[in-house]
């Protein structure tokens, strides 16, 4: 009217847009549902794939219609020629660049791309890896790009060092680029592979073991990426893509499976074995040779919690070694890794044992030859100035403690509790992490001092822990104590320790004893000021035949209405109750 234009409403523009909506999905749901039809009446013509086509265009992450595609197409490759079905695939992988750009990162487009380039006669890499390289510089994190450009390198061959250089390339325009970092810590251990140490030669009776690809990568190499690694982070210090690189550089290689240790005790009649890494004890595969002759004698693992356990017990038929005046020879062999372990028990002797020293370099660092200390201690160095110039950098700190250990974890303890204590403070969302973290550290620096003197008792109160781990270290010794920590239970793998007599746990808050199941040799239990507040806290306990001596007091269990006559009942070998 006079000239102007009549501005429609908010409520006439949504009015519209509404409609426009219905219309489309009456098409979108009307097209469906013949789908649907002709898959029900087993149609796999080209019609067929024509109305997939066209929705999966508008909606390229509709599972159901991509397999209906898969079947069309199967159904086309028995009715056509090579030439044909070759015509029929690569349309479809152009037909699938479009559904790419509709959603770059479309489960159902990138596995049916995989799919499809498998079926083909005569697949073109050179174009998929081309593909791949223009995906990856839009979003250089599209995993869903990474793993069929992986299918891709495997299927067309291309060479690892022209990978290798592929990251090195989007490594050097973007240091931030995780993806990358991780693709190649998966391809330096296969072109630059550590040198295997020489194999002992295998006993006669028993096959040669197959050899196992190293994980880890050769020192020389190694120096190279610690100086590319630090270009990184000294460059954005807070970014977290080259620390967990460089996190994975400093890492050991997984310990070789082996027989760590035999235990066999007189008295219970019982064989333990700890081995390097868990097993299953149903299927482990291990002969128990007793004076030469095979054993019939049933595996278990120490706690009914665990299918695999890094140690499985057995039991021998009564009177086997009992007499403490015959002397024994056993023989744990690990049929399946072709490896054995023997142990004397001699007359007189009420229990025996047979096991390497567990020297840090064996358990919780890799072995360092001089030129590989050098460049660490040069690293610490580059890290501590880099901290003087960010001081709460969480990753600069956690990096340094990493280095740390790799170099002398005894002689940097203190440091390393006061770079831990930092890191709390810095980051304290995640405290509790750290505290984690830093009990698995002293808990391996105490396991260090005991192997040292060698003895059987671990004592490590006051040390603010907060977990437990390498209990499996753990099998042989007598006496712990965890007093005057922040623990709140004893997990199930406190079972692993089978030679326990005394346990000492006061001021703590424990409140959960499931882990001390069927100690056969545990006396003495010493919770004073935890948190356990029902009889039901204690039932493990009944399981440890021998146990003597308990005290609970402080615990808020001791307040319960006659707790002292159902301990009694619960407990009958104890003789010393404390309450």
């Amino acid at each position: 009217m006079h000239g102007r234009v009549k501005v429609k409403s908010t409520a006439q523009q949504e009015e519209e847009k509404r409609k426009e909506r219905e219309k489309k999905l009456k098409i979108y749901v009307a097209a469906r549902d013949a789908c649907f039809s002709k898959r029900k009446e087993g149609i796999w013509d080209e019609g067929a794939l024509q109305i997939t086509q066209q929705l999966l265009s508008s909606n390229p992450d509709f599972g159901t219609l991509w397999n209906y595609r898969r079947e069309i197409l199967l159904h086309l490759e028995t009715v056509k020629d090579e030439d044909e079905v070759q015509k029929i695939y690569e349309a479809e992988l152009s037909f699938l660049e479009s559904c790419l750009k509709v959603n770059p990162k479309s489960y159902g487009s990138w596995h049916h791309r995989d799919w499809v380039s498998t079926r083909l006669p005569r697949p073109d890499w050179a174009r998929e890896l081309s593909l791949c390289d223009r995906c990856l510089s839009l979003d250089d994190r599209n995993f869903h790009c990474w793993d069929y450009r992986r299918m891709v390198v495997k299927m067309s061959g291309v060479p690892v060092d022209q990978e290798l250089a592929f990251t090195d390339r989007l490594i050097g325009s973007n240091f931030s680029n995780y993806s990358s970092w991780h693709y190649r810590s998966t391809l330096l251990p296969l072109l630059h592979p550590e040198s295997p140490e020489l194999p002992s030669p295998p006993r006669p009776e028993l096959p040669p073991s197959p050899q196992t690809h190293s994980h880890r990568v050769c020192e020389e190499q190694l120096l190279k990426e610690y100086e590319l690694v630090q270009n990184a982070f000294f460059t954005d210090p807070n970014d977290q893509s080259a620390w967990f690189y460089y996190r994975w550089l400093l890492g050991r290689a997984e310990r070789e499976e082996m027989i760590s240790c035999v235990f066999v005790s007189r008295e219970e009649e019982r064989v333990s074995v700890a081995f390097s890494r868990p097993v299953n004890a149903q299927s482990v595969g291990l002969l128990l040779l007793l004076d030469g002759k095979p054993q019939r004698v049933e595996w278990r693992s120490v706690h009914p919690r665990f299918k695999h356990s890094p140690v499985c017990i057995c039991d021998l038929p009564p009177g086997t070694i009992s007499d403490i005046t015959n002397e024994h020879n056993l023989t744990v062999h690990w049929m399946d890794k072709h490896t054995h372990r023997d142990c004397a028990l001699y007359s007189g002797r009420t229990e025996s044992w047979c096991r390497d020293s567990a020297t840090d370099q064996e358990l919780f660092r890799s072995e360092l030859s001089v030129e590989k200390t050098s460049v660490l201690q040069s690293e610490l160095q580059s890290c501590n100035q880099l901290q003087e110039l960010e001081p709460l950098n969480k990753w600069c700190l956690l990096t340094i403690i990493l280095l740390m250990r790799a170099l002398d974890p005894l002689g940097y303890e203190k440091e390393t509790l006061a770079h831990f204590q930092t890191l709390k403070e810095v980051d304290s969302t995640r405290s509790a992490y750290y505290s984690d973290l830093c009990s698995k550290f002293m808990i391996e620096n105490t396991i260090l001092k005991m192997e040292y003197a060698e003895v059987r008792v671990f004592s490590i109160s006051d040390k603010k822990l907060t977990t437990l781990c390498h209990l499996d270290q753990l099998l042989l010794v007598t006496h712990i104590n965890l007093s005057s920590n922040q623990l709140h239970r004893l997990p199930p793998q406190f079972a692993m320790l089978q030679c326990l007599e005394v346990l000492e746990a006061d001021n703590n808050s424990i409140e959960n004893l499931e882990g001390v199941y069927h100690l056969p040799k545990l006396e003495e239990v010493l919770l004073k000021n935890n948190k356990i507040s029902t009889l039901a806290d204690l039932q493990p306990l009944a399981s440890c035949l021998k146990l003597k001596r308990l005290d609970l007091r402080g615990n808020p269990v001791t307040q319960l209405a006659n707790v002292e006559s159902e301990l009694a009942e619960l407990l009958p070998s104890v003789s010393d109750l404390l309450l």
